[in-house]
């Protein structure tokens, strides 16, 4: 199956889950996020601000703030088709909306790659392997690409999203652990994580 129908079908996936379940399913994912060894021990963390239909990750962004932790979130360049991470320490003010309700920091200092430490990535599906299937901006294919980033890279999604394979192009780039509503999945990829 090729990744346009893969995204129509997560895509669809992810509208059928009631709104009341998706909220508590984002609970229990961000819960599994914090519990993890790598949350814990981050003191930099760069998180993405959700899209309607995505996990919810403020309660993460909050207990990360609340720990003591610098909080990144991705500011979106559409014309350079590029993200850059920037610090933010409010969920409430200093966001433009733009395309499909994504919501897009127009202050905040921006952060050197290499002081951080995780990176969170959305996409529409994973495999056990770590291989995401993104929206087909190649943002995060582009982001993770950087040389400057050593930061562990963690896939969060619902367990609807995890699939049995995805199909992988040249510069797709993996992450080295999924955390979704019902645990987290340690991944096998070439990289050896």
């Amino acid at each position: 199956m090729d990744k346009v129908e893969l995204r129509r079908q997560l895509q669809n996936r992810l509208l059928s889950i009631p709104d009341q379940q998706r909220q508590e399913k984002s609970r229990r994912a961000c819960r599994n996020l914090i519990a993890t060894e790598r949350f814990q021990e981050a003191s930099t963390i760069m998180m993405f601000l959700s899209l309607p239909h995505e996990v919810d990750t403020s309660e993460a962004i909050l207990h990360a703030w609340q720990l003591g932790k610098t909080v990144a979130v991705p500011k979106i360049s559409w014309q350079q088709r590029h993200m850059i991470p920037v610090g933010i320490s409010s969920l409430e003010t200093g966001f433009a909306t733009g395309a499909l309700g994504l919501r897009n920091p127009v202050e905040g200092v921006p952060i050197p790659f290499d002081q951080i430490d995780l990176v969170v990535s959305p996409a529409l599906g994973y495999d056990r392997r770590g291989n995401r299937l993104g929206r087909g901006g190649a943002f995060y294919d582009r982001f993770f690409a950087n040389k400057m980033l050593t930061a562990s890279r963690c896939g969060l999604a619902f367990i609807e999203q995890v699939l049995d394979s995805i199909p992988v192009a040249e510069n797709d780039q993996p992450v080295d652990f999924l955390v979704t509503d019902e645990g987290v999945i340690g991944c096998d990829s070439q990289k050896g994580a």
